[in-house]
C-alpha cells in the first residue's frame, strides 16, 4: 500500500489516504465527501516531494469533485399554458373560484 496526501481542492482540505496503485491524472477516484457519502473527484496534479528522512519520495495528488454530465443537470421546466378558470354561476350573481 502507498501512503499517499491528498489535497482536495473542493472541500479546501487534506489528508494520507492509502492506494493499492498511484492514481494519474486525469483519472478519477472515489473519496467520502464530508457529510458521508461517496463522491468522484477528478486528479488535477501529482507530485512527489522527498521524505524528511532518507531517499523517499512522497506522493501529493490535487483533486478536484467531477463536474456533473449536463444531462444530469436540471434543465428549465415548461408549465404548459392553462385555461382560464371558468366563472361559475349560481342563481343570479357569478361566483369567482378564488384558487385559480
Amino acid at each position: 500500500m502507498i501512503e499517499i496526501e491528498v489535497q482536495n481542492e473542493t472541500h479546501q482540505s487534506q489528508e494520507r489516504l492509502r492506494f493499492a496503485a498511484v492514481p494519474r491524472i486525469g483519472e478519477g477516484i472515489r473519496l467520502r465527501e464530508p457529510d458521508g457519502f461517496w463522491a468522484s473527484y477528478d486528479v488535477v496534479d501529482l507530485w512527489y516531494q522527498k521524505a524528511e528522512f532518507g531517499d523517499v519520495w512522497i506522493p501529493y495528488l490535487h483533486v478536484r469533485l467531477t463536474p456533473a454530465p449536463a444531462a444530469a443537470e436540471p434543465g428549465p421546466v415548461e408549465i404548459p399554458a392553462q385555461a382560464p378558470a371558468q366563472a361559475q354561476v349560481y342563481g343570479i350573481k357569478e361566483v369567482y373560484s378564488f384558487t385559480g
